[in-house]
């Protein structure tokens, strides 16, 4: 089933069209990575989806239910975080997801499992301090545990881990790998380390539309060449003989050539290098190839 499911949307800002033509589909329980350049659209297409910004053309649907601009009934399905989540900083972690379950409409028999139950899976729990005390990271955790307080069926993060340092970006990414029993989630960011850490699918956000979308566990993202480690002298031999680039130190990349090929010409001039293997491309390469 799709949870997400967006066709031929068109948003432009006076005479700049920011997304266009865009046709996207995301489906139950998993995490969708949501990439592109800053400025690409992401948090546009984002806001469209919540029914915070009207569409120029296409339809958006969230479980099987039209979006429509202004008070849609589609965001009882959806839970948001934004890249800078506020708070009413003078409560403590279980006033503010009071306030959020009463606004959600959590039935009141069900809200104080519901918060134990968050800020147990955030890490929160036990934390009586107001908010106003919390490090960065702390109120990212906090932000997921709101947005999840009334068990939406997909979360929208915007930029979740942007500012965090390693070990924060570490604990959201565990977070949002774990809630996919329950929630689908879109992981929209410009990390790309993150979005190969956690994600099951990926979509490339380029000039207005998805140039490439592809499964992470399934479809290989192909070789990027045959790695070899040799000396200056051999380098200067097998230059003119292959398409060979410098990497990084005395390891070097032969692309465009087969294994057989490489291991006929070493064996031809003599050369053996003390390494060689095949290198995969990155998420990264990938989105290289298609943005430029």
């Amino acid at each position: 089933m799709d949870i997400l499911r967006i066709k031929g949307l068109k948003k432009a800002f006076g005479e700049k069209a920011v997304i266009e033509n865009l046709n996207l589909e995301v489906k139950a329980n998993e995490i969708f990575g949501f990439i592109g350049s800053n400025g690409a659209g992401k948090t546009t297409t984002m806001k469209m989806v919540l029914g915070l910004l009207a569409a120029d053309e296409g339809d958006i649907y969230v479980c099987g239910e039209k979006v429509r601009f202004g008070d849609t009934l589609t965001n009882r399905h959806v839970g948001y975080l934004p890249d800078v989540p506020e708070f009413y900083t003078y409560m403590n972690a279980v006033e503010y997801l009071k306030l959020c379950a009463d606004i959600t409409q959590v039935e009141k028999s069900s809200q104080g499992e519901r918060i134990d139950e968050l800020l147990k899976l955030v890490g929160l729990d036990g934390e009586k301090t107001k908010i106003r005390n919390y490090s960065r990271g702390m109120k990212q955790r906090l932000g997921i545990a709101q947005a999840l307080i009334h068990r939406p069926k997909l979360l929208i993060c915007d930029e979740p881990t942007s500012a965090l340092d390693p070990k924060g970006r570490m604990e959201i990414l565990k977070i949002l790998k774990e809630i996919t029993k329950e929630t689908t989630v879109i992981f929209s960011t410009h990390i790309l380390s993150d979005v190969e850490r956690i994600c099951d699918r990926v979509g490339i956000l380029y000039g207005g539309s998805i140039v490439k979308a592809f499964d992470l566990n399934q479809d290989a993202l192909g070789e990027k060449g045959i790695a070899i480690e040799l000396d200056r002298a051999a380098y200067e031999t097998l230059k003119p003989l292959l398409d060979i680039q410098h990497a990084e130190g005395t390891t070097y990349v032969v692309a465009n050539h087969s294994l057989k090929e490489i291991y006929d010409t070493l064996h031809d001039h003599e050369i053996y290098p003390s390494k060689i293997i095949k290198e995969q491309k990155s998420l990264e390469d990938v989105f290289l190839e298609v943005t430029s």
